[in-house]
């Protein structure tokens, strides 16, 4: 039952946002990797029901995956267009993290969300320093909080207005060298020394010939449903990403 809720939510939602997605670009033709797993609370198989249907839509074929042994598959990494990957702790191997880096490098464009992407090795530097940030904290767990969208020209973010959000309010370790599309500031209401500091919640990098796309929301799939913006955030993150 839930599969299928979600499979209809994302072809709901897909229609309302179809305009401002697929008239410019669509994933035809492309290779997608859709890697999920890692600590359930982030319901890995829920965002891979609601974002697959929608790639499949968009024309992309998605190979999947509930393990990270496909990060060694060298012909399937090498025909990758884009890595998608929503797994949260956990660890990877050195040869795993290898050929992940590789790929990306060599041209194959990652993107995700959440702890999926920005909380997923936490003893991998190498894996860190290719993603652009690290999650530490989020004061107060569930909270309603504010996202101001930084960059009103890019693609990602153009036409999207400042919205409210419930759900984790990512601290997160930051590379200066992101470039930030949207961003939050904390109240101190849970922890005051953080009062009025701003930490980035979306943002674009470059690893070697790589793009790199991630977005800190979405700590479920009900959260995507719930607030389209950060869906359509994702959905535009993720045609930046891949592959050109």
């Amino acid at each position: 039952m839930k599969k299928s809720l979600l499979a209809i939510c994302a072809v709901i939602m897909l229609a309302a946002s179809a305009q401002s997605c697929s008239k410019s670009q669509n994933l035809k033709g492309k290779e997608i990797v859709f890697v999920y797993g890692g600590w359930e609370g982030h319901d890995p198989v829920g965002c891979r029901d609601l974002f697959v249907p929608w790639l499949e839509s968009q024309g992309a074929t998605v190979r999947q995956s509930d393990n990270l042994d496909i990060y060694l598959e060298r012909d399937i990494m090498e025909k990758a267009d884009l890595i998608i990957q929503c797994w949260t702790m956990g660890n990877i191997s050195g040869a795993q993290e290898r050929g992940l880096l590789e790929a990306v490098k060599n041209g194959a464009g990652i993107a995700g969300w959440h702890g999926g992407t920005g909380d997923s090795f936490r003893n991998s530097t190498d894996y860190q320093y290719m993603i652009g940030g690290q999650w530490v904290a989020h004061p107060g767990n569930i909270i309603d909080y504010k996202v101001k969208i930084t960059n009103h020209r890019d693609k990602i973010t153009k036409g999207i207005k400042d919205f409210q959000v419930h759900s984790e309010q990512y601290y997160m370790q930051v590379d200066p060298n992101v470039e930030v599309l949207a961003e939050t500031r904390y109240t101190g209401d849970n922890d005051w020394w953080i009062e009025d500091r701003t930490i980035p919640v979306v943002w674009k990098t470059q690893y070697g010939n790589g793009r790199v796309f991630y977005s800190s929301l979405g700590h479920t799939a009900k959260d995507f449903i719930n607030c389209p913006e950060s869906f359509e955030i994702m959905k535009r993150g993720i045609l930046w990403a891949v592959k050109q």
